[in-house]
């Protein structure tokens, strides 16, 4: 089935003739929302948000599927209202949360596979960019600490996990504020004091890298590319759900906005490219899953407008590779790569070539099983669904039978007894005889009969524990994994049985992380190098504790750092070296058999020949961070030697040149 373009149902004609605002477009371009080159561009640009949206919509019910077994509750039908109402205290239909702890369990094995540090390292390509990688290395792990980059990495492992793919940008960010600074200022007689002062100026308090999530829900990706090869595709894009004031502050900050002013003029500023639903009476346009966690002020709006008090606007951003002199943007006929966003559909808002030194839209994916062709993948937890409505089925089904033969059902003559008394929930009740079969026992005795009671539904929780299993196992995440040992059986879990089991599951796992880190790392860490090296533009101090602590001190030496209380300043032209990114292996600490390498450190520490092979202090700082140490080079003793016991000991080849030293893989 091919790719259904919507197209936009309900055409905004919005009229800015009556409005005007100066703005000094880029590169020359008259980007005026009511000349011909606007309407051009614009009508350019949305066909391609049209086909993504209409390709990736037809996700959203699968996808709404999977949020709710991730939510483990069912809103209540009216049935299950009036039970809830008479007696808060009864069960009602839930979501057993089984796919939950599976998706936390692979979350938390790609969470201790990813979030070491650093969390992306390099290396120089040749001797002499060693130390500059160094640096580099360091300056991208303050970026992450102070964005908070772990906590962007944490939604797209989860995304990928719950709906196959997981999208996050990466981007420099500059925070502008104001700081307070000391002014000293000449004061008294000839100016011979100085009279300090504090002064409030604005500029930049930070920059870095930084990264964005984009919601799946929200993403545009090209759907002719398969999803591993997202850089090949002709255009990348996502909708943003942002507020007029944000708009207009990047206007006022960021010199790439303008024409913001002109959304005043437009009512109705969400987006339309995911159709038009004509079954709703409130006419609203067809909502990915906003209508669920949000009001209807952005993405799934009433057409009536936006929100009583607040200002919500949905923007394309737009990656795509065009031909300028066939867009009227340039003189050029070779491909290059702008980057678009288009505010409420109607206007446009930034518009400039990306000019980025890796020349790759500015976008990694997650998606740790892709099947190598297709655009869109299916998910872990999809897959499991299935077996996860069953389980809910047998569940609910067997809670229900529960509820009702908690209650007595009884054949009584109204007649001979008080039906008041017999239909009072009370224990212990009195009940009392009618008139009739007063001093009459042996009638009374046959005036309530109790209806037998069977429950049918009493198997469905060990076929429930069945399916559980099923689960598991199928999902990679089996009892070994959640950390519970098998039970039941007379003989005790022996210790091959638990290291087999353990090997099993994290060769499993290692495949995920693995996948994860060549198709979204490798590319966040190239991009963030780069961005670093071209967009940097201020001194930033970064500790040298960690990994490759000897080698920079040997490079700036210690009496420096002594001032400097361990702290380098790094300029932005000590980052111009070339570098490689180096992708985990997807191993965490204490997966690679550190029993194994424990008892091989024994036995090379009784033997001299191996010992003169070995170097026996990296072997002991693998097992060590193996075994969870994150910073074994903090507990090495550092040896400050004179020139001419420096030399004797290069000499004797006891003592290399630091690039020869960096080489031999300190990490």
């Amino acid at each position: 089935m091919g790719v259904i373009i919507t197209g936009n149902q309900l055409p905004q004609n919005i009229d800015f003739s009556k409005t005007q605002f100066d703005y000094d477009y880029p590169f020359e371009l008259d980007l005026d929302p009511k000349g011909a080159l606007h309407k051009k561009i614009l009508g350019l640009i949305m066909p391609y948000a049209q086909e993504a949206a209409g390709n990736i919509s037809s996700r959203f019910s699968s996808w709404n599927e999977i949020d709710r077994t991730l939510t483990a509750y069912i809103p209540a039908d009216d049935a299950e209202k009036e039970i809830i109402f008479n007696d808060p205290r009864k069960p009602t239909s839930i979501v057993f949360p089984n796919t939950y702890a599976i998706m936390e369990t692979l979350l938390a094995y790609l969470i201790a596979a990813f979030y070491q540090d650093p969390m992306f390292r390099y290396e120089g390509v040749e001797p002499g960019d060693t130390v500059g990688a160094i640096l580099l290395e360091k300056v991208i792990e303050l970026h992450c600490l102070k964005n908070k980059v772990g906590l962007d990495i944490h939604t797209m492992l989860r995304d990928s996990l719950s709906y196959g793919i997981g999208f996050v940008a990466p981007i420099w960010k500059r925070d502008f504020g104001f700081r307070t600074v000391m002014k000293e200022t000449p004061s008294g007689l000839f100016g011979l004091f100085t009279e300090r002062t504090k002064e409030v100026e604005e500029g930049i308090l930070f920059e870095g890298n930084a990264l964005e999530n984009i919601d799946p829900y929200l993403a545009l990706p090209d759907p002719n590319v398969p999803i591993h090869k997202l850089q090949s595709g002709e255009f990348f894009g996502w909708v943003e759900r942002t507020n007029v004031s944000n708009l207009l502050t990047k206007e006022k900050n960021d010199g790439d906005y303008f024409n913001v002013r002109y959304l005043n003029s437009v009512n109705s500023r969400s987006t339309s490219i995911y159709g038009y639903d004509k079954s709703d009476r409130e006419m609203k346009w067809k909502s990915p899953r906003y209508d669920r966690y949000h009001s209807n002020g952005g993405v799934g709006q009433t057409v009536r407008g936006a929100g009583i008090a607040t200002k919500p606007c949905d923007v394309i951003n737009m990656y795509i590779k065009l031909i300028p002199r066939e867009w009227n943007i340039g003189k050029s006929e070779y491909p290059e790569k702008w980057l678009f966003s288009v505010a409420a559909d109607s206007v446009i808002v930034r518009a400039k070539p990306l000019d980025l030194d890796h020349n790759m839209f500015p976008v990694a994916a997650a998606a740790p099983d892709f099947d190598g062709y297709s655009a869109i993948p299916v998910s872990r937890l999809e897959m499991l669904n299935g077996l996860q409505r069953v389980l809910d089925w047998m569940f609910n089904m067997h809670v229900a039978n529960v509820r009702k033969t908690m209650n007595d059902v009884l054949i009584y003559d109204p007649y001979l007894i008080n039906s008041k008394d017999i239909n009072s929930p009370e224990a212990g009740k009195r009940i009392r005889i009618r008139q009739p079969g007063w001093g009459r026992p042996d009638i009374v005795r046959n005036a309530v009969y109790q209806l037998p009671v069977t429950d049918v539904t009493r198997q469905h929780v060990a076929d429930s524990s069945w399916i559980v299993q099923w689960q598991q196992k199928i999902g990679g995440a089996d009892d070994a994994a959640m950390g519970q040992l098998r039970q039941g059986g007379p003989e005790r879990l022996t210790g091959a049985e638990f290291s087999g089991t353990q090997s099993g599951h994290l060769s499993r796992m290692g495949r995920i992380a693995k996948v994860i880190g060549l198709q979204a790392f490798q590319d966040i860490g190239v991009m963030f190098g780069a961005h670093t090296k071209q967009l940097m533009t201020e001194e930033q101090f970064v500790n040298i504790t960690g990994r490759w602590q000897n080698v920079l001190i040997e490079e700036y030496g210690v009496k420096e750092l002594k001032k400097t209380k361990g702290k380098i300043n790094v300029s932005p032209f000590d980052l111009l070296v070339n570098y490689d990114v180096i992708v985990r292996d997807g191993s965490i600490p204490g997966g690679n058999y550190s029993a194994v390498w424990e008892r091989l450190f024994e036995i090379m520490a009784k033997n001299p020949e191996l010992q003169q092979k070995f170097d026996m202090t990296r072997i002991f700082s693998h097992i060590a961070r193996n075994n969870g140490a994150k910073n074994v080079q903090d507990f090495i003793k550092i040896e400050v030697q004179g020139d001419e016991q420096v030399a004797s000991e290069a000499q004797k080849g006891n003592l290399v040149p630091i690039n020869e030293t960096a080489l031999r893989g300190m990490a």
